[in-house]
């Protein structure tokens, strides 16, 4: 193989992003067996993997033989046992100086207003409507797909937010269910650019409106300081503090966000929970279970909205995404089956977490609205003892347990 060969072979890769000593090991490897492009992209792919895990490198599992078909299964299946079994984040250390730094901008445009971008007839779906007041997001979450969409680095700050929202046409005998935190974090900013002023008169505007605030972050202090209408709705994602401190960088901690949402909650304003994504690892039921404890023991279930239940679920772009970064993360260290055309979890660990979770709430049970977002319709059944036939029935029942809780404020 002549050296110009194995420099085109390596174009589509991230062979760059590997170590001297691994670059290497596998120039020679691909001299001696010939590889293909493609099967070079999946051995460059793997070591990328195995250092952004800390496990052992590529070359520690290389087998050599006669038939590169043989070398290639081998090393293969030694990946797939690592990349299978629970992971363990003992001992695994995050490269926080690779966390990304960040810059504003404002423009005015358009705003963007329409349905959820991951909404899927091939899953369960509440058909949330969304609302880009900010684009991009300060914290550095592992599996975020906003890194897919736009330019990490650039937190971009829509103009005349006020004036843009209140224009809106919407439907004075239609209930609508609104987000804002599918392109940024809702509540990471505060007020920034009048964002949550304009929020607040929106939904004082429209009482048809449930807007619901989702964040991981601790900044209520707006919140606090002003009375807000009772339709708006705070909701925390919430996960055991090892994968906040090693996956969901820069954010608040578990106990910041307890205690955050515990001030709306005493506020006398409605809050949920999201456990979206659910993070199978070594301590997972453990770990999960004192969250659990705790959120029944210290929230009155009259001010709790929603607790929703998922996984982590990949598109492909975000997979290379994360390879491209080549920091240290385990999160594409778990089983990835196909899931209604993306890469998620095998159902038998959907299921056993969810039946965990729901089963640890029981004490909600028919007093908070519990739903799977994003998830097969089959899970329903097996976790909840309840589904729903379509989409819609499902967003029109969660629309009225929302609106129940705001009426009885």
């Amino acid at each position: 193989m002549k050296v110009y060969d194995f420099e085109k072979k390596i174009k589509n890769t991230l062979f760059e992003n590997l170590p001297k000593s691994q670059k290497d090991f596998i120039k020679a490897k691909t001299f001696k067996y010939r590889f293909s492009s493609q099967e070079l992209k999946r051995i460059v792919d793997m070591a990328i993997d195995l250092n952004m895990w800390q496990e052992e490198p590529v070359e520690k599992l290389w087998v050599d033989f006669e038939d590169k078909k043989r070398v290639l299964k081998e090393l293969i299946k030694r990946y797939e046992e690592i990349k299978n079994s629970p992971k363990t984040y003992k001992d695994f250390e995050i490269d926080k100086e690779k966390t990304h730094k960040i810059r504003f901008a404002r423009v005015d445009k358009k705003l963007g207003f329409g349905m959820c971008p991951v909404a899927s007839p091939k899953t369960r779906c509440c058909n949330l409507w969304t609302l880009d007041m900010v684009e991009s997001c300060g914290f550095d979450c592992s599996y975020c797909s906003i890194q897919s969409f736009y330019n990490e680095d650039t937190i971009t700050f829509n103009t005349n937010l006020k004036e843009k929202l209140l224009s809106l046409n919407l439907d004075p005998n239609e209930i609508y269910h609104i987000g804002t935190g599918q392109s940024s974090d809702s509540l990471m900013w505060g007020n920034r650019g009048g964002v949550l002023d304009a929020l607040f008169e929106f939904a004082k505007k429209y009482p048809n409106v449930i807007l619901e605030l989702k964040t991981k972050s601790d900044n209520i202090k707006y919140l606090l300081e002003n009375d807000y209408p009772k339709n708006i709705i705070t909701t925390w994602s919430l996960n055991p503090q090892t994968i906040i401190e090693k996956e969901e960088r820069l954010t608040a901690s578990l106990e910041e966000r307890l205690k955050a949402a515990k001030k709306i909650h005493d506020k006398g304003r409605l809050v949920g929970f999201h456990f979206h994504p659910m993070i199978y690892y070594e301590d997972w039921q453990k770990d999960y279970g004192e969250i659990f404890k705790y959120l029944v023991q210290n929230f009155d279930p009259k001010r709790v909205a929603l607790v929703s239940l998922g996984t982590l679920t990949f598109i492909k772009p975000v997979i290379k995404k994360l390879r491209e970064r080549s920091f240290k993360s385990k999160i594409l260290q778990m089983p990835l089956v196909n899931a209604a055309g993306k890469l998620s979890y095998p159902k038998d660990i959907k299921k056993d977490m969810f039946r965990f979770a729901f089963n640890s709430l029981k004490e909600w049970h028919g007093r908070v609205y519990f739903y799977l977002c994003m998830e097969d319709h089959s899970l329903w059944k097996e976790v909840f003892g309840r589904e729903y036939p379509t989409n819609e029935s499902f967003e029109l029942d969660m629309k009225y347990s929302y609106l129940s809780k705001i009426k009885n404020l």
